[in-house]
């Protein structure tokens, strides 16, 4: 069920109270609550289940950072990140390849053709995000990162991003070639930030491919750790154990997309008051 004004209002004085808690040993907290603060009213009811503050703080993201975040979309975090990086920062966007979105199936033609500019046009629209003060925007493709950045970034942030990748890997690699690219591009003791849906140890390794959304903790840690990087640590900070899903369940059930229960009211309801998915928060480097 949506959260009524009063009790999101509560909500957010806890969540930003805590946003100061977490960060204000290093001197950033007043920044990070600023841009928090900033965002719209639908994203901060969103706080709840994303926790972002606490996420950023897991993954040691400060002002003045090189930062890529994959899979930006419609900008939830890009829309916090630039301000709290400030004028120093950057923020890089790194997008699919383009054939993996015709793989998806259901974007129009005109859609897919006009995504292989996205790189040109998505800096431009993501500076306004940031305000006066905010990070400068760079974008590439995954698969195609420019040797120029190679070994310039101090953190990558993969969130909710690696399910795609994994599941149409058999069809061209995906997975491989991001997690080469996150390589590349760090700095030697660079971070990956991995925030995924959750699947249990129990489901079919089928099931849990990422097409249904979800990946198995194994998998992802196997793979991060055979792409090169080392495996430092994990937080509970976005688990939401009411998310229970069968094996012919998918993600998208839950909000804010709610696809199967778009045309029954009560079903809806179940599944707004199991909240969003259960998500494991984890943290990896690249060696120094």
């Amino acid at each position: 069920m949506r959260l009524k004004p009063g009790r999101v209002i509560q909500l957010m004085a806890a969540l930003l109270m805590t946003a100061g808690t977490a960060v204000m040993a290093d001197g950033h907290g007043e920044q990070l609550i600023a841009a928090l603060r900033a965002q719209p009213a639908d994203a901060r009811e969103r706080f709840v289940y994303r926790h972002p503050a606490q996420t950023l703080d897991f993954f040691g993201v400060k002002p003045g950072m090189t930062l890529v975040e994959v899979l930006p979309g419609g900008g939830w975090y890009t829309k916090i990140l630039l301000p709290y990086l400030g004028p120093d920062g950057q923020l890089i966007g790194a997008d699919y390849p383009s054939d993996i979105y015709a793989h998806l199936g259901f974007f129009s033609d005109e859609w897919l053709e006009n995504r292989k500019t996205w790189i040109d046009t998505w800096p431009p629209e993501a500076e306004t995000w940031g305000g006066e003060n905010g990070a400068s925007v760079n974008a590439f493709t995954i698969g195609a990162m420019p040797d120029s950045l190679r070994g310039s970034v101090d953190t990558v942030l993969l969130i909710r991003a690696l399910h795609n990748l994994a599941r149409f890997e058999q069809r061209g690699n995906y997975l491989n070639t991001a997690l080469k690219d996150m390589y590349d591009i760090l700095k030697p003791g660079g971070v990956v930030g991995v925030v995924q849906h959750h699947a249990r140890n129990d489901q079919p390794d089928e099931w849990a491919n990422g097409s249904n959304g979800y990946l198995k903790k194994s998998f992802v840690i196997a793979r991060m750790q055979a792409a090169g990087f080392e495996f430092v640590g994990e937080s509970d900070i976005n688990a939401n154990p009411k998310d229970q899903p069968g094996d012919s369940d998918f993600v998208w059930r839950l909000p804010p997309t709610l696809v199967t229960s778009r045309q029954n009211p009560q079903l809806r309801e179940q599944l707004q008051a199991v909240g969003e998915s259960n998500r494991m928060t984890m943290k990896f480097i690249k060696p120094m």
